[in-house]
């Protein structure tokens, strides 16, 4: 049974000539020790349901607070993990610029050394132009013309058969 304040506070009792009628009274007490005994078992069972709800808050909370730390330690790692890689990133590629630097360079100064061995080259192409053009000319000249001591040769051998006639 449920009673309410109003209840108890608008409940009306008969009378009888020494007063109130005890039956009803009896009833009525019955009722709200009924009452009263309903609610102090709600609310031992509300008691410990809020127990429980509270240790069970105070475990979410805990939770909820490892999972935070754990969380800002993450986020931290995590933040540092990238400054970390940035600054890996940033070596390799200051490294990397420097060997493509380097590679470059070497690449002129080989380029520089061919165009110098080129020219070299052509320095000796046009040197044995000129010298085989000599001796091309100095052979040309002796099968096509008269060799000035060919020909003082000859006149010596004229003389010597001129000479052993006449001996």
């Amino acid at each position: 049974m449920n009673l309410s304040k109003i209840d108890l506070l608008n409940k009306k009792f008969s009378r009888s000539p020494l007063g109130y009628a005890p039956r009803d009274v009896d009833q009525f007490l019955v009722e709200v020790a009924e009452a009263l005994g309903q609610a102090a078992d709600r609310q031992r069972e509300l008691v410990r349901k809020v127990k429980r709800l509270e240790s069970r808050l105070q475990e979410y909370r805990q939770r909820d607070e490892t999972l935070r730390d754990t969380l800002m330690s993450t986020q931290k790692m995590v933040d540092e993990l990238k400054v970390a890689a940035g600054r890996e990133a940033e070596i390799i590629l200051q490294e990397a610029n420097t060997k493509a630097r380097e590679i470059v360079q070497r690449g002129h100064e080989r380029v520089g050394q061919l165009h110098e061995e080129i020219e070299s080259l052509k320095r000796q192409r046009n040197q044995f132009r000129i010298q085989i053009k000599g001796v091309v000319k100095a052979h040309l000249e002796i099968l096509e013309g008269e060799d000035p001591e060919q020909e003082r040769l000859e006149e010596l051998e004229s003389r010597m058969r001129f000479l052993k006639k006449a001996e």
